[in-house]
């Protein structure tokens, strides 16, 4: 009976131990939104993309590839380089630069012309390469790639000319 009791309490004592252990941390998807885009003088649309980081840890986040469709038309590339640090459950922005379609201006126009009563549906969808900044990876050598796919609309913005939200 003693050493029965002297095995659960190893058992026990081994159970306890194991749950001191580093707390696990969880890398979750981004979400990559549209928060503003612009319509440059030369033509091309400026994207202010939300890259709101839902993870447990920070995430280090470096590039984007994918593409923009408007109007159920030919999508337009969405590629950008960067280096952006977001700390856990926040949300930062980053601009890019894309050159529209023919249909795509054209259907961005007769939204403009409805006034703030008009909108745009859009879809973005793509990858996005990011490091957690984890702990059991101090050097951060454990880069991710997540897909995203997000379909909104963009509306006029009031008052600011070639604005869209």
């Amino acid at each position: 009976m003693k050493r029965l009791l002297h095995g659960l309490a190893l058992i026990l004592l081994v159970g306890v131990l194991a749950a001191c252990g580093p707390q696990r941390q969880s890398v979750f998807p981004p979400t990559l939104t549209i928060q503003q885009m612009r319509v440059q003088s030369d033509g091309t649309w400026e994207l202010t993309l939300r890259l709101q980081n839902n993870s447990y840890t920070g995430m280090n986040y470096q590039s984007i590839e994918g593409e923009l469709q408007v109007a159920q038309g030919i999508p337009a590339r969405l590629h950008a380089k960067f280096d952006l640090d977001v700390p856990s459950f926040a949300g930062d922005v980053v601009s890019i630069t894309v050159l529209p379609t023919i249909d795509m201006s054209k259907a961005l126009q007769a939204v403009a012309a409805k006034g703030s009563a008009g909108s745009l549906a859009y879809a973005i969808k793509g990858v996005v390469h990011c490091t957690p900044h984890l702990e059991d990876h101090p050097d951060n050598k454990n880069p991710r790639d997540f897909p995203f796919n997000h379909n909104d609309y963009l509306s006029p913005v009031p008052g600011i000319a070639n604005t869209y939200r």
